[in-house]
């Protein structure tokens, strides 16, 4: 990544040339770690499906800023711009451009019928995978079409050379013809102007020393959808790869990173999820565009979340329903604490802490419903009612150091047959986010316990010397955003400013010199898994901003 007077310059390899409120955006990724020569129009609707490709007449390089997609060579160039989340305008200069069904082939059940209409001239592909068609209208120039009409096999498409603009729309049945109005450099313009207002929000303190800030600022505002399908508020997918959901964890980071700047589109995030809350309190696992899935959940960090958003005092209700489902349905008869049923519950889904037995009581979970229950506490609408969760957060304290603390260390228990062990898991640390209300022996055997954990690049999953320690081995080992966070924040609630700024200069290095990346090797730093991740953005931001808040006090 480069800073350019434009912005910054990103890698579609990488990182999604998309728009805020957009469903699709532009990249070679069109699959899960599946990388095309072209790069795709790709849609989120029902689902990550490419739809049409791009491909220039001659070979070309590309480059991505902000507000504009270019390709250059051939001694000419194209550029594309959004002019609204559902439009994008093309314009190609000694350059032509093939626009093609990414799918050659249409069945009654996959793949793009083309055709050309007769009430505005315009080119439509309507297909199957997303339910939606997408519209090309010639604003200058000639298009000779490509398979109008054809069934079966058959290339399918537009060819465009010389001088020639085009403006694409995603839409559904019918819309009013494409007009247009303003020229292509005032839809730049104008699409930047958005994505500057967006970054001055969620980073004013942007600068030298925060390299990463705009970029990381990019992936968030880029990432973001409007409302549709089962996505009831404006927001920000995990990304625009292949990870296009909202995780009932993840979300809580982009509403921090957003609160300052956004508080709207912040609480938006927050309460995304529990707008598909179920009748036990349970929060969904995910959701996105056309699905809904309850059979996991996630952690209930969320009380530890709301310290750092604005107040919302209607909060309250919903975090009541979810903290109850797990005292009410997460303990066994007689038992004080909690359990999952599966590492996927806890967001760490094959950390080595769930090698021995799925359905285990675990100290970070207890950690967690802690804080929660302290929040509870402060939002409670009377005395009593704050009186009665307070002394419930004590007792999950006082269980949860009396059952797990072995006196150097904290175990996981099966739920079922009450055996305890250890792992060499980050995860089994995680109680440190309860600060300053753990023993000082406590905090002082965590924080040396995560110094061992601590690479070059940060705070690795799996301990580095472990047998189970794996390079790209999901949460045995690899570098994560959250896990980062939650530390980092513990750490310096327990009394060690020191460990927690190592750690923070550690993460924020290693984003500004490997991007935002769903994970990291710890050993290398090199970017894992999908490389445009929102709650590494975020944390990014949220790190520096603190530090930033930090250097100038």
């Amino acid at each position: 990544m480069t800073v350019a007077a434009s912005g910054p310059v990103f890698s579609l390899r990488d990182i999604p040339f998309s728009y805020r409120g957009s469903w699709f955006g532009f990249s070679p990724v069109v699959a899960e770690k599946t990388y095309a020569e072209d790069v795709h129009l790709v849609s989120h609707q029902t689902g990550m499906h490419a739809i049409l490709r791009l491909v220039p007449t001659a070979e070309t390089a590309v480059s991505a800023t902000p507000h504009q997609l270019t390709w250059s060579g051939g001694g000419g160039r194209i550029d594309l711009a959004y002019e609204s989340a559902d439009t994008v305008r093309v314009r190609g200069r000694g350059l032509g451009l093939r626009l093609l069904a990414a799918d050659p082939v249409l069945t009654p059940f996959s793949g793009p019928y083309f055709y050309r209409d007769p009430v505005d001239g315009s080119y439509v592909f309507t297909v199957y995978q997303t339910g939606r068609r997408y519209r090309i209208t010639l604003l200058g120039g000639q298009a000779d079409p490509l398979g109008a009409q054809a069934l079966g096999g058959a290339e399918r498409g537009l060819v465009l050379g010389g001088e020639w603009e085009i403006a694409i729309e995603e839409y559904e049945t019918a819309r009013a013809p494409y007009l247009g109005g303003d020229t292509f450099e005032q839809v730049a313009k104008a699409a930047r102007a958005e994505f500057d207002a967006f970054a001055a929000a969620v980073a004013p303190w942007r600068g030298e020393r925060t390299p990463a800030a705009e970029l990381a600022a990019y992936v968030l505002w880029s990432a973001t959808v409007r409302p549709a399908g089962f996505v009831t508020r404006p927001a920000v997918l995990m990304s625009k790869h292949w990870m296009d959901k909202v995780w009932s964890w993840d979300h809580c980071f982009n509403a921090i990173a957003l609160a300052e700047g956004l508080p709207g589109l912040a609480w938006d995030q927050f309460r995304l999820p529990f707008d598909h809350q179920d009748a036990a309190g349970a929060l969904p696992d995910s959701v996105t565009h056309s699905e809904i899935l309850y059979n996991f959940v996630k952690p209930p960090i969320h009380g530890w979340a709301l310290r750092h958003l604005p107040p919302a005092p209607e909060v309250y209700p919903l975090l009541e329903r979810w903290t109850t489902f797990w005292l009410e349905a997460r303990r066994a008869p007689g038992r004080e604490l909690p359990h999952y049923q599966h590492g996927n519950d806890s967001g760490w889904d094959n950390a080595t802490t769930f090698d021995p037995e799925r359905v285990v009581e675990t100290a970070d979970l207890a950690a967690f419903l802690v804080l929660q229950l302290h929040e509870l506490a402060r939002l409670a609408p009377d005395p009593g009612t704050s009186a009665r969760w307070s002394a419930q957060a004590d007792r999950m304290r006082d269980a949860l150091l009396a059952e797990l603390w072995d006196g150097e260390k904290f175990v996981a228990r099966g739920a079922l047959s009450g055996r305890t062990w250890s792992s060499s898991s980050l995860l089994d640390l995680m109680p440190i986010v309860l600060g300053e209300e753990l023993p000082r022996p406590v905090r002082a055997a965590l924080a040396a316990r995560i110094e061992r954990h601590l690479t070059a690049f940060g705070p690795a999953t799996e301990l580095p010397g472990s047998p189970h320690y794996l390079d790209d081995g999901y949460w045995r080992g690899p570098i994560w955003a959250p896990s980062t966070v939650l530390i980092e924040d513990g750490l310096r609630r327990a009394g060690y400013p020191d460990l927690a700024d190592e750690i923070s200069a550690r993460f924020r290095a290693l984003c500004e010199a490997s991007g935002f990346a769903e994970n990291f090797d710890a050993r290398t730093g090199e970017g894992l898994r999908d490389r445009a991740y929102t709650w590494t953005a975020s944390a990014y931001l949220h790190l520096a901003a603190a530090h930033e808040r930090r250097r100038r006090s």
